[in-house]
């Protein structure tokens, strides 16, 4: 079953492509040319389900699986921000950096040197008959300072709960059992499976 991921971002894709180990795993931007897909809804699953739903209808064909991800992160301390706006936190055309230390900044106005915080990832799937949406978790605290390079996005300055080093200092195989979306993904498999 060929896979078609409704994302050219390079850090979302190589995940999705380690944690789904077993089926061929293609970004949508490897089959037609990238397009814009305005994601205007209020919760990461009804994005997730409007990005599915555009490479689906795009690619027009019949024998393909397009999955999509929503996800980002919430800080307590800013009452959920930057949530479904984290991936341009930082303004139009923001990098991972311009994000992470805006958010940074962010926090460091409240005068505080760390919050409670979620990432949360929404996993839309789209079929010829059906559509599907699973939810993951990782909960923990954030941090006003860059610790390690692994990972992407908000990584750096994310402790999960019960560790003391952020997930960009993590191994990746500590960070594939904990992060949210190898929740979600675990769950989008067994609705793949009953495909």
């Amino acid at each position: 079953m060929k896979l078609v991921l409704a994302t050219s971002n390079k850090g979302k894709v190589r995940e999705i492509k380690a944690l789904m180990q077993g089926y061929e795993v293609v970004p949508y931007s490897e089959l037609m040319k990238e397009f814009e897909i305005i994601e205007d809804a209020d919760t990461f699953k009804e994005n997730a389900l409007i990005k599915a739903r555009a490479v689906f209808k795009a690619l027009n064909e019949d024998d393909v699986v397009v999955i999509a991800d929503d996800s980002g992160i919430s800080v307590d301390v800013l009452d959920g921000a930057p949530g479904i706006f984290s991936a341009r936190y930082g303004g139009e055309g923001a990098s991972d950096k311009d994000n992470l230390y805006k958010l940074i900044g962010e926090i460091k106005k409240k005068g505080v040197e760390s919050s409670p915080a979620h990432y949360t990832a929404a996993i839309a799937i789209v079929t010829p008959t059906s559509q599907y949406t699973v939810h993951g978790w990782m909960y923990g605290d954030v941090i006003t300072q860059v610790r390690g390079d692994g990972g992407f996005g908000y990584d750096p300055m994310f402790i999960p709960l019960g560790y003391d080093k952020t997930l960009g200092e993590l191994d990746d195989e500590i960070k594939k059992k904990l992060s949210h979306r190898s929740k979600a993904l675990s769950l989008a498999k067994e609705i793949l499976q009953t495909l």
